[in-house]
């Protein structure tokens, strides 16, 4: 049998989905994450995944995300993610990881300038990595967004890297899987909702998997992820 996924969960003021990902993450591997305050110089022991969980880091004063990423725990951050170690950011913890510099582009605010909350679609683009190996290429999946600065931007040269790299984890999509038009709900530069790191060993996401985890809140497509992780 294969040892327990051991979790830390890092909290910032103002964070305000630590207690989603904490359950999505108990639900998928049975044993309930640790926590990491923003400044702690260290991980808990043996931290197998970082997750950074979505909201409204420092108040997201500055640039969102660009306070969080120098808090103290972040040296500890990258140190596990420059080692190989799992790190997950999701919706504000996707800006952090971008201002920390363990993953490229910015987020910037939404095309139309509005905060977007609402059930989206998205198209699984690279499912060989312990983020999707629970889902498969091409397949379609209906979580949750909630944000005002997901729109991701990147330079051209930055862009052909990911594209030619795979390193494009998920785009937005309608329905049926074609992107573009009012599919992208805040105008990411080629639909982008995702990506991952040089070695595929860190993901930043906008939207929430970890709100789609019961049928009771409107389906189980987020639950993938968690489940992956914890295999």
């Amino acid at each position: 049998m294969s040892k327990p996924l051991r979790t830390a969960v890092v909290v910032f003021p103002g964070s305000n989905r630590e207690g989603d990902i904490a359950r999505a993450l108990r639900q998928a591997s049975g044993e309930a994450p640790a926590f990491a305050w923003h400044a702690d110089r260290q991980l808990p022991p043996g931290t197998d995944l970082v997750v950074l969980p979505g909201g409204f880091s420092y108040g997201d004063y500055l640039r969102c995300g660009a306070i969080a990423a120098r808090a103290h725990i972040m040296d500890a951050v990258r140190a596990h993610a420059e080692r190989g170690g799992l790190t997950l950011g999701v919706c504000n913890g996707f800006q952090i990881l971008c201002e920390a510099g363990l993953l490229p582009g910015v987020l910037m605010r939404n095309a139309r300038r509005r905060f977007v909350c609402r059930m989206q679609h998205l198209r699984v683009e690279n499912a060989a990595t312990p983020f999707a190996r629970r889902y498969r290429a091409g397949q379609i999946v209906k979580v949750a967004i909630a944000h005002g600065e997901g729109n991701f931007t990147i330079d051209p040269a930055g862009l052909a890297e990911l594209e030619r790299d795979g390193r494009v984890a998920f785009r937005y999509c309608d329905a049926a899987g074609a992107v573009g038009g009012e599919a992208n709900p805040n105008g990411s530069i080629n639909a982008i909702a995702g990506v991952y790191s040089a070695r595929f060993n860190v993901l930043g996401l906008m939207p929430h998997p970890e709100n789609l985890i019961d049928p009771l809140v409107g389906g189980i497509d987020g639950r993938g992820m968690f489940d992956g992780l914890a295999a």
